[in-house]
């Protein structure tokens, strides 16, 4: 890793101890390495001031008095050469050992790891001069060791500038400057990977963009940091967790109950409170008028007499309590709250109180304000913090007094303030109180992602922090329905900061007309033949200039090959970077390739985050890097939103208007130019349109227009993809499709340059050469969930997706072919190993720009919703094909009356072709799935369902897994090419299953615009198929495809004249398949036919063979094998079969030989509407059969269904299992449910007798230990409780009925987790996961009650097994995919 800290590959800053020093002080191995003379004894003074006016052409005059003087004193030199350097090494042991002295003194050890601790240094405090520009040179070896502002700062020819640093961290060192240019053999140091900065670091770079005074530097412009060639920049920040997971979910506001705020005026009388001490639920809520009613004041007395021990109660008074409030009342109060001023009401007195029932003094918070003037001078506050029984922390707080002449009382009950976040990492050591932090949106809005201040925290463990104030929205922290949803939080602040100094509004021309605040910020950019640039645990923020091209955030410019095949020996990488705030992308890889970039953070930015750009970026390495809230911008098409997009127009041709679907709306956390790049671990969580968007550049573009005139993008395989997650994003996921526009607008094609441009097709093969075999490219372990339209969008072929979760997406996955006959030569596409979840657990919050809220769910509940309220949600979308789907498992997929929710559906509204090769197999349907196919019916988002591709919607059920019928075809209810009798319909689908073998004629015709072509089976002359063809009504040529039976004959027919031309092609037959078909002509045309076999790589024709003729049909089915037609002038009807002669291989279209084709070229002087179906039949029609008959219904289960694993998890290493837990109170049973079971990885353990279900798991290996049912709470369930689970149990807990001794069980769990012991009282069932072992218990211990009507339900948790803190032993080889994967990706 280039971040280790083994010997030898950083450099050494310390003085060698022997002999000369032949490195410059600057030195970092890299491409160049600049050879310097030796440093001097003693450094030179520090370097000039240079007025911001370039002042007189003279030099320093300190360099021109030291070579005059060693001029005159070189003779001298010479006579006494013995003794000087007697005196010299004297000298040079002095400075070493004073160095020494001075560094145990300070308790700082001297580390040769460490750039500041380099003898050579100078100490530097050049102090504020913010008009003088300054220049480090040849023999400046300089160490910063304060605050300073500069005009501009430059270091180059070996000059050499060292932030200083010290063990404590204690310095606070900023530098304010225009910008930081590092020329030839200049050297930037703050901290080193192996003495990393522990002080505090700040670079502003300052500077508006119309300033007037202020000049462009060449290359760079303003507000910079640049790094030239020869330039070495190193910056090396604490090391600290860069970005976490969630591990225990955050309700909004911080409670599951969702807190309480009540504030009102003149609420007369005291105002009450009950909340649940476990739940922070409140229970209870009501005025007594005890100004004016003592009835009110003995209904209080009642309340607080009933309320059971430990019930938090909160009073507050509005405008008057205390005419008409009785001593029992106040007796009451005192005895039952500890109530200490209760009897010390007077008129209009403000009083609070918040007190636990049975408490006490000691549990009481009680204030009062004294009434004068129509005020109370104050608010009489009262407030308690609690936790639940589970764990959260919350206060209540009750508040009285009068203001202004208002009375004014409340209550709330919140967790500001109290909020703890458990992380997966330990964090708590890098992470501080007042540092910033963000948590991830876990929803279909990006915009629900929070930013938090750090809070001190005494109670945290190592994997806890708490933060201010309170989240708005829910934030997932588990596993949900099998999908990894927990939200990423992302640490952004770092110890070394550069950031740009903003004006306070919009100015001048920085694109204010689309954004009201500063978009020029500074920016970090470094071009080719750099010496060494390596970044690590640095903060950016206010990065980037919107208006200006090429200031990024960070930029590596043109820089060529980066890594060791580059020359660099430390090749080069960003790491732990946070970048954040910026105003133009995160981090842009510009014609470079090789680089690293891990760990690093990317939020809230304008246009492409992580950012490719000329199309020919190969072999960069992208490791767990997170982007999220990527907002529009405006430099490119690709990163504009609608109404930019139609905005602007500078570059179009002669006011074109854009089309924003076609040519914009693309902008993308991750835009991957090229294929050839490795993306490993990570996290696209929120942007406009796409999470991960792979584009395609026919030619390399931008600055390296011309460079690369062909890049071969589309064959190029894919690089590394594995263990990514995409969620939170508007348009999709994943996206694999499209490319740019390469040519510049003109009339011809007006469109900007560098649009979006739909011609792109992915289909890589070996080498990028289209005669070399197909390479599939594998996208291995992708976790979708969230994406408001499509969790992923993949286009081309070979393409194999494994491994994978998808759930809550509008489309949880779509493929699309290459392209169809006669553009695509046929590829395949495969979904194996993976699940697709309609609608989870995860129901999310109503608010932060989520546009729509419904039922939906297995529980039917209110939940955020994709697209629309009546969006019909699919798990698996099949559009073209040809497609396998298998070993794969589907949940979730509940319609709901305002929309179809189905788990395989199709594209809407398609036009195109589907193959009848869509292929699925080994699928597993969960109880929760109640369509499993729907094929649409006319309506809202299927209109009139009555497209090409709508109609010959189709797939292959190769097993029965979804039917039950094993090798049948499922299509379209009405489509009539397909069926025979023994079809089974299935009207919920509106579909038919079907036996048979199927394939495609592909017909092309020329010479007839705005043809419809009708198809009739000779079965089922009254149900033809209407085809209008996949080309616009007006064109020329036309194309349909229809999906036929083989061994059938079909009679075909036209809406008006028939073509002259027409070409059949045979797709997706098999060798010796066949159809017979009639194609309707005018009875004086003659004919033209003939067969050939079209191989498309060589674009050439073989076996050409002229069509000879019969004298009649039944002459022509005697001789199927023979090139004959027969026409039959009476009714209009041309005869003739297409037999395929040769064989296909894979999922080609065609056969091995080429694409087998017949040719009818007609002559006919008739205008006439050719439509022969009422001459054709009865004559032609023949009885309906099927050519292979239906299999039997399968009822058995289906064996090896379904993927392997049971949860799709970001950290595939680790292991889980799936618990479930069933429990019914009595109430269920009298309304009949009779189910209560504990489930662990599917195998259910039912338990019937009232009482008690308790099962342990062995927390390492997910194995169940002991399961036993207790009748009631006793000795023997005490002693169980006690001492008969083992450590390192996992403890799971069901009830039954009304269980005998509930409120007794509560002491007990304690030590499985639990915060402290629930009230248990009025609680009829309870639910428990619960852990034995450790201290502290595991963030997914949890205790649920249910009482009443507030039934559990089935409870579902995923935990994980194996973790340290269970006192598991860890394997002793552990292995991690990821990285193997990085370290093959980096050499």
């Amino acid at each position: 890793m280039p971040t280790s800290d083994g010997p030898g590959r950083f450099p050494v800053f310390a003085a060698p101890p022997h002999g000369n020093h032949q490195r410059s002080p600057g030195y970092v191995p890299g491409r160049v390495a600049p050879v310097r003379s030796p440093p001097p004894v003693k450094a030179p003074p520090p370097p000039p001031m240079k007025p911001h006016r370039p002042p007189p052409n003279q030099r320093a005059n300190f360099t021109l008095s030291e070579e005059n003087q060693r001029r005159e004193r070189a003779p001298s030199r010479q006579h006494n050469k013995n003794t000087l350097i007697c005196i010299g090494v004297s000298i040079g042991a002095l400075v070493i050992t004073i160095i020494l002295v001075l560094s145990i003194s300070n308790g700082e050890a001297l580390d040769a790891n460490c750039p500041d601790h380099n003898p050579s240094l100078t100490s530097w405090n050049p102090g504020h001069q913010a008009k003088n520009a300054v220049n480090v040179k040849r023999g400046h070896l300089l160490r910063l060791e304060s605050s300073a502002t500069f005009h501009s700062l430059t270091i180059q020819s070996g000059g050499l500038l060292v932030f200083a640093d010290n063990a404590a961290g204690s310095k606070r060192i900023t530098l304010r400057t225009r910008h930081i240019l590092i020329e030839d053999g200049g050297a930037l140091h703050i901290g080193a990977p192996k003495c990393r900065y522990r002080s505090r670091a700040t670079i502003v770079l300052v500077g508006r963009s119309d300033d007037a005074a202020a000049s462009d530097v060449p290359g760079f412009g303003r507000k910079f940091i640049g790094v030239m060639g020869g330039g070495t920049l190193e910056l090396h920040g604490t090391r600290r967790v860069s970005w976490s997971l969630l591990t225990r979910s955050v309700p909004a506001s911080g409670l599951d109950t969702g807190g309480n705020a009540f504030n009102r005026t003149f609420s007369r009388g005291i105002n009450l409170r009950v909340v649940d001490q476990d739940t922070a639920a409140l229970l209870f809520s009501e005025r007594y008028d005890t100004y004016e009613s003592r009835n009110d004041s003995r209904r209080l007395t009642q309340l607080l007499l009933s309320l059971p021990a430990g019930r938090i109660v909160a009073l507050a008074v509005g405008d008057s309590a205390s005419k008409s409030l009785l001593d029992e009342t106040k007796k009451a109060i005192e005895e039952k709250l500890g109530s200490r001023f209760v009897y010390e009401l007077k008129y209009r007195k403000a009083w609070a109180l918040v007190s636990v029932v049975g408490g006490g003094n000691a549990s009481c918070s009680e204030d009062v304000r004294e009434y004068e003037n129509h005020d109370t001078g104050g608010r009489a506050l009262a407030r308690r913090n609690f936790t639940t029984v589970n764990g959260a922390g919350f206060s209540v707080t009750a508040y009285s007094e009068w203001k202004h002449g208002y009375p004014i009382s409340g209550f709330q009950v919140d967790a500001v303030d109290q909020v703890l976040l458990n992380l997966q990492d330990k964090v708590k050591q890098t992470w501080h109180p007042g540092d910033k932090i963000v948590v991830a949106s876990t929803d279909y809005s990006m915009h629900q992602a929070e930013e938090f201040t750090l809070l001190p925290c005494s109670q945290c463990h190592a994997k806890q922090v708490r933060i201010q104030g309170r989240p708005q929205y829910h934030h997932v922290g588990e596993i949900v329905d099998g999908v990894d949803m927990r939200a990423e939080v992302a640490l952004l602040s770092r110890n070394i900061l550069i950031h740009g100094e903003m004006e306070s509004s919009c100015y001048g021309n920085n694109l204010c007309q689309f954004y009201n605040h500063d978009t020029f910020g500074g920016h970090i950019k470094i071009v080719a033949n750099f010496s060494s640039v390596h970044l690590s645990h640095v903060e950016l923020s206010n990065m980037g200039q919107q208006v200006e091209k090429g200031r990024y955030p960070l930029h590596f410019h043109l820089c060529g090959d980066v890594d060791r095949r580059g020359g660099y020996q430390e090749p080069t990488y960003v790491d732990g970077l946070s970048i954040h705030h910026s105003f133009s992308r995160c981090l842009t890889i510009h014609a470079t390739n090789g680089l690293l970039v891990k760990n690093t953070v990317g939020y809230d930015t304008l246009g492409h985050c992580f950012f490719m750009e000329d199309g020919i970026e190969q072999r960069n390495t992208l490791y767990r890097n997170l982007g999220l809230l990527t907002r529009p911008g405006t430099l490119l098409p690709t990163d504009r939103n609608e109404t930019f997009c139609t905005s602007i127009k500078d570059k179009v041709y002669k006011g074109y208007t854009p089309s924003p679907s076609t040519e914009c709306k693309a902008v993308s956390t991750f835009w991957i130019a090229n294929p050839n790049n490795n993306l490993i671990s990570n996290a696209a969580a929120g942007s406009q349109d796409a999470g991960i968007w792979f584009v395609f550049h026919s030619s390399s573009t931008g600055l390296s227009r011309g460079l690369v005139p062909e890049t071969k993008a589309e064959l190029t395989p894919l690089g590394i993809f594995y263990n990514n997650r995409v969620h939170s994003n508007f348009k999709a996921g994943l996206f694999i499709d499209k490319g740019v526009k390469t040519t510049n607008p003109s009339a011809a094609d007006p469109r900007e340059y560098l649009c979006l441009d739909n011609s792109a097709r992915f289909r890589p093969h070996r080498n990028a050469d289209p005669s070399q075999p197909r390479v599939a490219a594998v996208i291995d372990t992708l976790i979708s969930f969230k994406n408001n339209d499509l969790g992923a969008w993949i286009r081309g072929g070979d393409i194999v997706i494994r491994n994978s979760g998808f759930s809550d997406n509008g489309v949880g996955l779509a493929f699309a072919s290459d392209g169809s006959y006669p553009k695509d030569e046929g590829s395949s596409q495969e979904v194996t190993q993976s699940l697709f979840v309609g609608e989870s657990q995860n129901r999310g919050t109503n608010g932060g720009q989520n546009k729509y809220w419904g039922l939906g769910g297995a529980d039917a509940k209110m939940r955020t919703l994709p697209r629309n309220r009546t969006f019909p949600i699919r798990g698996f979308q099949i559009y073209d094909g040809p497609v396998r789907l298998t070993q794969s498992t589907f949940r979730g997929f509940l319609p709901t009356p305002e929309r179809y929710t189905s788990a395989v559906g199709f594209f809407l509204k398609n036009p195109w072709q589907l193959t009848p090769q869509n292929n699925l197999s080994q699928l597993d349907f969960q109880s929760s799935v109640d369509l499993r196919v729907f094929f649409g019916r006319p309506g809202e988002w299927f209109e009139q369902n009555d497209l090409d591709g709508d109609k010959n919607s189709i797939f292959h059920d190769v097993d029965g897994s979804v039917t039950g019928y094993t090798d049948t075809y499922v299509g379209r209810a009405d489509n009539y090419l397909i069926q025979h009798p023994g079809c089974v319909n299935i009207s919920q689908w509106n579909g038919v299953i079907c036996s048979g073998r199927y394939s495609q004629v592909y017909i092309q015709t020329q010479g007839a615009p705005s043809l419809s072509l009708s198809i009739c089976r000779d079965e089922y002359p009254d149900a033809p198929l209407v085809l209008r063809g996949i080309n616009s009504q007006s064109a020329v040529s036309q194309q349909y495809q229809p999906i036929l039976m083989m061994s059938k004959s079909y009679s075909l027919h036209w809406n008006g004249p028939a073509p002259r031309e027409v070409v059949l092609s045979l797709i997706n037959f098999d060798k010796d398949d066949w159809v017979l078909v009639g194609l309707c002509y005018p009875s004086d045309t003659t004919f033209q036919i003939m067969a050939d076999i079209n191989d498309r790589q060589s674009n050439t024709f073989d076996e050409l063979t002229d069509y000879g003729t019969v004298s009649s049909l039944k002459e022509l089915e005697k001789r199927p094998i023979e090139r004959k037609y027969f026409f039959d002038r009476s009714v209009g009807l041309l005869w003739l079969y297409l037999r395929a002669r040769h064989g296909r291989d894979g999922y080609s279209y065609c056969s091995s030989k080429g694409c087998e084709r017949v040719k009818v070229v007609a002559t006919t002087s008739s205008k006439k509407t050719c439509n022969c179906t009422s001459e054709a039949y009865p004559k032609y029609y023949k009885t309906p059969s099927a050519v292979v008959h239906m299999p039997k219904l399968n009822t058995q289960a289906c064996k090896g269904c379904g993927a392997k694993g049971l949860v799709f998890s970001s950290e595939p290493w680790t292991s889980y299992v799936q618990t479930q837990v069933k429990s019914l109170s009595s109430e269920e049973l009298k309304k009949g449910d009779n189910t209560s079971f504990i489930s662990v990885n599917m195998v259910a353990m039912p338990f019937t007798q009232p009482g008690y279900f308790l099962v342990s798991v062995d927390a390492c290996s997910g194995k169940v230990t002991k399961k036993i049912v207790f009748a009631k709470m006793d000795g023997k369930m005490e002693k169980y409780l006690k001492t008969g689970i083992p450590n390192g149990s996992i403890v799971l807990m069901a009830t039954r009925g009304q269980p005998e001794g509930l409120v007794g069980v509560a002491p007990y769990l304690v030590s499985f987790g639990m915060t402290k012991a629930a009230d248990l009282h009025g609680k009829e069932s309870l639910a428990l996961w619960g852990f034995r072992g450790s201290s502290p218990p595991p963030p997914w211990v949890s205790l649920q009650a249910g009482q009443e009507d507030m039934f559990l339900g089935l409870q579902e948790r995923y935990l994980p097994l194996g973790l340290d803190e269970y006192g598991c032993r860890p394997p002793e080889v552990q292995t991690r995919k990821d990285l193997e994967l990085l370290k093959i990706a980096t050499g």
